[in-house]
């Protein structure tokens, strides 16, 4: 053979590293050029003498693999007879062979590898165990490399076990033979599998982990895929709970292509489940107590399985008492005893009640609680016009708004109380055919009415703090919770007052005089000009008719006008007396805060009025002087003397005729009527006041 027909060295080294095991060859050709130059029958070896190879470099698979950067993979342990017949083919030194002996020893190798199809379960041997593969020879020119959880979990390999395994392919990109346990033990049992599918039996299998949406199940040693809504009738709420468990199931969804395996143990429960419950009904009876467990909640109640039928336990039938929810009493889950208080037969629906197992809590109510006991409580509902108390469970009572406080005036329960709060009342009465109880909260503490008289005596001072201002007057509290009223006509002895706001303002804090107090009606009279004496009995001294004095216009009225007088007292002026004739309203002609010359002409005790005129006054004055008030109030020109004083004028330093009272004309009676007296103030509390006053009052504000 020439040297241009011998294979590259690189090729030969490829090809070497490839094949893992040398071919024989005959004495001095080349070792590695069995692929490129395969050994023909018709030609004979080499002659023994040719060494015409002999001067040219060694070529080796490892300075191929140094030029070509590659890494040599490992060549497997051949076995004790692959070893001897390897070692015998490569023993040239000792013998040669023939061609006949050459494809002998050809033959004896190959029988030694089995006939392999992809596709198919095989049986193999162990013989390397790793912590996460297992090797595993099938016979093949490689073996296969299987990762250790394709095995069960907890079973034990040894090197040399025999394993039945699927031949996915013969080689893959590396040359290594692809093997699969997983697929060898799904392929064993698909169709016992199938036929459980196709039959619906019932197959066991253990739980062996849980993984995403369910748990996976060992079903005659292959996974099948069990879905958390399929382990039970209802919702389990811990999964893990259940792994190593051996269960019954039914395959309900093949895939051979994707050996997926779908099971369900919900569907033999339920199977059975409908069972039982032709059983259940055919012994259902209305009145029978049966123990069931719940089996779900909703806002309105809960349902609960009897063992094979559900009914349906409502919130109103949980308990004799208020509650806001049915997990408030039961949980899913829960084992409960119910009675059976309604069942239709052909519709399959049973009503069921939970309270019933009770005794009724208003049987026998008047023997366990009495008007005037005390009693504990809860406040569960908060209305308008009052809050109900549970005193036990199914018993309930009101507290009116008006039995919450003695003295406050309470506009909403909500001030008082709150919800959950735990308070103490008194039975105040009981109603067991309504099945209502009047309860009081005030009653548990004393009246603080029935012993005010003896704290705050009428005539004593009290100092209070003006709260509230109406039209009639100021309410004054003394202390707190009880409120006093001072009418208008208590805050000063000699002032006309129109509204209280002239003397008090809110949240002012005065001394004032207890003048009355009902018990009864819950009302303190107060007075505030009372802090002084009577000054009436000393004016009546100061002010006696015919007196002169200056006063000054404080209101001006239709029937005439108020003035101020010395010593803090008003007194009142007719129209007819301020010495204008023809004067139709006071306000053409005066105004606010003039002063006027004055002489009393009426003062009556009894009704702390004192009347005054001008035209009286200027009856024994100089004309100079009477000329001198006309031009500072004059209303129209040439308006005389004789005009103002009439015939009664005297001529000057001749006395005058005394002046007339005035007339009920002048001095109408309607100008003293008694104020109305406010509701919430007593009768005593109203004075006699002017007419004038009451009439003109819108007018004046």
């Amino acid at each position: 053979m020439s040297n241009s027909d011998k294979p590259a060295p690189e090729e030969k080294n490829i090809q070497e590293t490839e094949e893992h095991v040398p071919q024989p060859q005959a004495d001095g050709g080349d070792a590695t050029a069995t692929e490129q130059s395969p050994v023909d029958e018709s030609t004979s070896s080499p002659a023994e003498g040719d060494d015409s190879q002999s001067h040219e470099p060694s070529v080796t698979a490892e300075t191929v693999a140094e030029e070509m950067d590659v890494e040599l993979r490992p060549i497997r342990e051949a076995t004790e007879d692959e070893g001897e017949l390897i070692a015998g083919s490569l023993d040239f030194e000792d013998d040669e062979y023939t061609s006949e002996e050459y494809e002998a020893l050809i033959r004896g190798y190959e029988e030694t590898l089995r006939e392999l199809e992809e596709g198919e379960v095989v049986s193999g041997r162990v013989v390397h165990v790793t912590e996460d593969n297992i090797t595993v020879d099938v016979g093949f020119k490689s073996e296969g490399i299987i990762p250790r959880h394709e095995f069960p979990e907890g079973e034990e390999i040894h090197v040399g076990d025999e394993v039945e395994v699927y031949l996915e392919r013969m080689e893959d990109q590396d040359g290594v033979v692809v093997l699969s346990k997983k697929r060898a033990d799904f392929m064993r049992v698909w169709n016992r599998i199938k036929d459980a599918y196709d039959n619906q039996e019932i197959v066991e299998g253990t739980l062996m982990r849980r993984i995403k949406g369910g748990i996976v199940v060992n079903l005659m040693g292959v996974d099948a895929f069990l879905p958390g809504s399929q382990i039970d009738l209802r919702q389990v709420p811990d999964m893990d709970s259940l792994i190593g468990q051996k269960m019954r199931f039914k395959v309900i969804k093949l895939n051979k292509k994707r050996r997926n395996i779908v099971i369900s143990r919900r569907v033999v429960l339920e199977e059975e489940r409908e069972q039982k419950k032709k059983e259940i009904i055919s012994d259902l009876e209305v009145g029978q107590v049966r123990e069931g467990y719940v089996k779900n909640i909703t806002d309105f109640g809960a349902f609960i399985d009897l063992g094979g039928i559900d009914g349906l336990l409502h919130i109103t039938d949980m308990s004799w008492g208020r509650m806001k929810h049915p997990s408030e009493i039961v949980s899913i889950g829960d084992k409960i005893n119910v009675k059976i208080l309604e069942f239709d037969r052909e519709r399959e629906r049973l009503s069921l009640g939970l309270k019933q197992l009770t005794p009724h809590p208003w049987e026998n109510i008047n023997e366990k609680y009495h008007e005037g006991q005390r009693v504990m409580g809860r406040v569960v509902s908060i209305t308008d016009y009052g809050a109900f108390i549970e005193i036990e469970k199914g018993i309930e009572g009101l507290i009116h708004i008006s039995e919450m406080s003695w003295t406050k005036k309470i506009h909403h329960p909500s001030q008082v109380v709150e919800m959950g709060d735990e308070v103490e009342a008194v039975i105040l009465k009981i109603d067991a055919e309504e099945q209502k109880i009047s309860l009081g909260l005030k009653q548990t503490e004393p009246d603080p009415w029935e012993v005010l008289e003896e704290r705050y005596p009428v005539g004593s001072k009290v100092r209070g703090i003006v709260r509230n201002l109406t039209a009639f007057g100021a309410f004054i509290e003394i202390e707190e919770g009880i409120d006093g009223l001072v009418h208008i006509s208590d805050m000063s002895w000699t002032r006309r007052i129109h509204h209280p706001s002239e003397v008090v303002h809110k949240g002012d804090e005065i001394d004032v005089v207890i003048l009355g107090i009902d018990k009864d009606r819950r009302r303190v009279s107060l007075g505030i000009k009372q802090l002084i004496d009577d000054p009436w009995d000393e004016l009546e001294q100061i002010y006696v008719v015919g007196k002169e004095t200056q006063g000054k216009v404080v209101k001006l009225l239709e029937q005439g006008v108020v003035v101020e007088l010395p010593d803090d007292v008003e007194g009142f002026v007719p129209i007819s007396h301020l010495a204008k004739d023809d004067l139709e309203k006071p306000a053409d002609t005066f105004k606010v805060d003039d002063e006027l010359p004055l002489k009393v002409i009426d003062f009556d005790k009894r009704n702390k009025r004192i009347v005054l005129s001008v035209k009286a006054y200027f009856e024994d004055k100089e004309a100079a002087e009477l000329e001198e008030y006309m031009m500072k109030y004059s209303q129209s020109e040439g308006e005389t003397l004789g005009d103002v004083l009439g015939d009664a004028t005297p001529v000057a330093g001749t006395p005058a005729e005394p002046e007339a009272e005035p007339t009920p004309e002048e001095t109408p009676a309607e100008q003293h009527p008694e104020e109305p007296t406010p509701e919430n103030a007593s009768p005593e509390e109203s004075d006699p006041a002017p007419a004038e006053e009451e009439t003109a009052e819108p007018e004046a504000e």
